[in-house]
């Protein structure tokens, strides 16, 4: 799917079951990591994370296209966009747009480094390196050292 397809799916949706017109931009942004999509504030314009349709397929990416949507036709009119709301609550619920989407990559996949106090044996596995010099155990104070960097 290409952010053309996208657009037009955008529109579609936000016709049909939204009953109001998508004035803006929908296009896939492949530096998402951690979320599904976003609405963003000030352009209107929504992202999808481009690693949902690759592992999900066109279902996930219109799941998370309505939630974008309640976002944005709330911010549009004026009413609460925020995922706490109760306008934001009403309108997912009314729509069947899901709170969530499926996680592409969980914290394991996205491990680096492993490493182990020298004293008390327990591993921490972590995403970003850490400095040695600062990071202690959390159990017992003990200093870590790197067992593993993938």
């Amino acid at each position: 799917m290409d952010n053309e397809k996208l657009q037009s799916m955008t529109e579609s949706i936000s016709t049909t079951i939204f009953k109001r017109p998508f004035k803006h931009k929908a296009y896939f942004n492949k530096r998402l990591r951690t979320t599904g999509g976003r609405y963003i504030l000030n352009t209107h314009n929504i992202e999808i994370n481009a690693k949902q349709y690759d592992a999900f397929g066109e279902k996930a990416v219109i799941d998370i296209i309505k939630h974008e949507l309640c976002h944005y036709h709330l911010h549009i009119q004026g009413k609460g966009y925020k995922h706490k709301d109760k306008d934001f609550k009403l309108l997912s619920a009314q729509t069947g747009a899901p709170r969530f989407c499926s996680a592409v990559e969980s914290y394991e996949n996205r491990v680096r480094y492993i490493y182990k106090c020298s004293n008390c044996g327990v591993k921490y596995a972590r995403i970003r390196k850490v400095n040695l010099n600062k990071m202690l155990c959390g159990h017992c104070k003990g200093k870590l050292i790197e067992q593993s960097h993938f």
